[in-house]
């Protein structure tokens, strides 16, 4: 097999990987959570095209390796941000859903 075939198989796997859907339990704590989830997705995926131009030098990075964990390391980088705050998004989120509950009842 030729190491053209496996770069291209393992990058394909990694991308068709199913995104999961954050869920509230309807707990106030649940309700963040899973704003906080939807947040850390949505930027693992904005980051996940920023990392796609950023080119490798040979000595210190590159190869299958590196080609298998970016992913890895996007999605915890996503993690990450949205824990500390990230860009907004869980605050107005949780409103929503809060407004939505609501409503329900």
């Amino acid at each position: 097999m030729s190491t053209d075939i496996l770069s291209a198989t393992g990058t394909a796997a990694l991308d068709a990987r199913p995104l999961r859907a954050p869920r509230a339990d309807g707990t106030p704590e649940g309700v963040k959570k899973a704003a906080q989830d939807f947040e850390a997705v949505f930027l693992a995926q904005m980051l996940g095209h920023m990392f796609e131009g950023i080119e490798t030098d040979g000595i210190f990075g590159g190869g299958h390796g590196e080609q298998m964990f970016r992913s890895m390391m996007v999605d915890e980088y996503g993690k990450q941000m949205a824990r500390r705050g990230g860009i907004g998004l869980a605050d107005h989120i949780e409103r929503e859903m809060l407004k939505m509950q609501e409503v329900r009842q």
